[in-house]
């Protein structure tokens, strides 16, 4: 077994309905070393801070070639599974991603439904489980299980009416997984009747992006999410203490 496919496996498997995986959200070697060093043996790296970090705007502001370097960067200071957001595929072919990505020593992606490159449109709910059939194909071809985790921007967007939104994203992202999702992401601020019908009714893991400095591991696990990362929010709570700091020396 590859070393890529062994992490791939143990990334997999840290993914527990009612004891969440929490893989913290890094963007650069030093924060994955702080994140490592902390005890914790998954990341993930988002859109939104690598962007921030490389004075990109996130909303593929930056390309695929320089998410992809900052990971490689990432991966050559820590030795534990690293899961990318790839955004919506920054237009490219899903065995150019699934190529870069192996490369750069990911194991693991998201893969969301906003289409940036096209003006932020929404895919259809198929053309998105095509898209995640085409990432499972050329991964499996490759030989290594890359673990995709399956977005939808319903919530976020604040998409058509609310009365039905937990059931379109629900049919939504079922059929993400029949496409070959190892994971589904109803990313936004979910209410907890809805985020208990989500993680019920739904055949796989869910995904949760939360406020570290406000979330709560516990009622997470009691509502079964069963993975958990920061997005931009991490980053951003570091920034507020940085402000802190500096404030004293102006």
């Amino acid at each position: 077994m590859s070393s890529l496919e062994s992490k791939a496996k143990a990334f997999l498997g840290l993914h527990r309905p009612g004891d969440p995986g929490v893989f913290p959200t890094v963007w650069d070697a030093w924060s994955a070393k702080v994140a490592v060093a902390d005890g914790f043996s998954a990341l993930t790296v988002g859109s939104y801070p690598v962007a921030d970090s490389i004075g990109r705007a996130d909303g593929e502001g930056m390309t695929f070639a320089e998410l992809s370097t900052r990971v490689r960067q990432i991966t050559a200071a820590v030795d534990v599974p690293v899961s990318v957001d790839i955004e919506s595929g920054y237009g490219l072919e899903p065995a150019q991603l699934i190529e870069g990505l192996l490369e750069a020593g990911a194991i693991g992606l998201n893969i969301e439904d906003t289409v940036h490159s096209e003006g932020g449109r929404l895919r259809t709910a198929q053309e998105h489980a095509d898209l995640v059939h085409g990432l499972r194909r050329f991964a499996d071809a490759a030989g290594v299980h890359v673990v995709v985790n399956a977005r939808t921007d319903l919530f976020l967007r604040n998409d058509g009416d609310e009365a039905d939104r937990v059931d379109r994203a629900i049919a939504r992202l079922r059929l993400a997984a029949e496409a070959g999702a190892d994971v589904l992401f109803p990313v936004g601020r979910h209410a907890e009747a809805d985020m208990r019908r989500l993680t019920g009714e739904l055949p796989l893991p869910i995904s949760a992006t939360v406020l570290p400095d406000q979330a709560d591991k516990a009622a997470l696990a009691a509502q079964g999410v069963a993975r958990v990362s920061f997005g931009p929010f991490l980053q951003a709570a570091l920034t507020a203490e940085i402000d802190r700091l500096l404030e004293r020396w102006k």
